[in-house]
């Protein structure tokens, strides 16, 4: 069945049936690409929202398990935006990577209120289904090569489940090898 996923105990169903658990740029990327019932959605309680307590509540592995980082960097004085989608089992490579791709002589996280104001997402939940238009969403290899990962949906209140090939399906998608260290 379609957008029905299991990682660890949790168990998702399609997007389409539970579009209160998406936030609402998540629930309008899904519908505009045509993937409300290839992706899987699960409540969480928002308090296990983070990675260590996702894996340690749910028994999800860290290579089933995908981080959305925002960030930045000036060129120019422009500044350049990006997200970056790594394993929870590794860490975005930044200043390699990422200052690379963007063309910028240092990049580094947005803070918190920043990336939570910019993004209209919930701290915790961020995705990289439902940026703002434009920006270019890093993925890692790994991520887009795992059978299925689980991501924010932009709520802390639940998780979306997909395979990791759906994301290039996304705008501004670039798989990137080595963007996980």
């Amino acid at each position: 069945m379609t957008g029905v996923f299991k990682l660890g105990s949790l168990v998702s169903g399609p997007a389409r049936l539970r579009p209160d658990l998406l936030a609402v740029t998540t629930g309008a990327l899904l519908a505009q690409v045509g993937l409300l019932d290839e992706v899987g959605v699960v409540e969480i309680d928002p308090d296990v929202s983070d990675t260590a307590a996702t894996q340690r509540e749910f028994g999800v592995e860290s290579e089933a398990l995908a981080n959305c980082v925002v960030v930045g960097g000036k060129r120019e004085g422009t500044e350049r935006l990006a997200a970056c989608v790594v394993l929870a089992s590794t860490r975005a490579d930044v200043n390699g990577a990422v200052r690379r791709h963007l063309d910028v002589r240092k990049a580094s996280f947005l803070p918190m209120e920043r990336a939570v104001g910019l993004t209209g997402m919930e701290y915790g939940g961020i995705t990289p289904v439902g940026l703002p238009a434009g920006w270019p969403v890093l993925v890692d290899r790994r991520v887009a090569e795992a059978d299925v990962v689980l991501i924010g949906s932009g709520v802390r209140r639940s998780k979306i489940l997909l395979p990791g090939a759906l994301l290039s399906r996304f705008p501004n998608v670039e798989v990137i090898d080595g963007l996980g260290a």
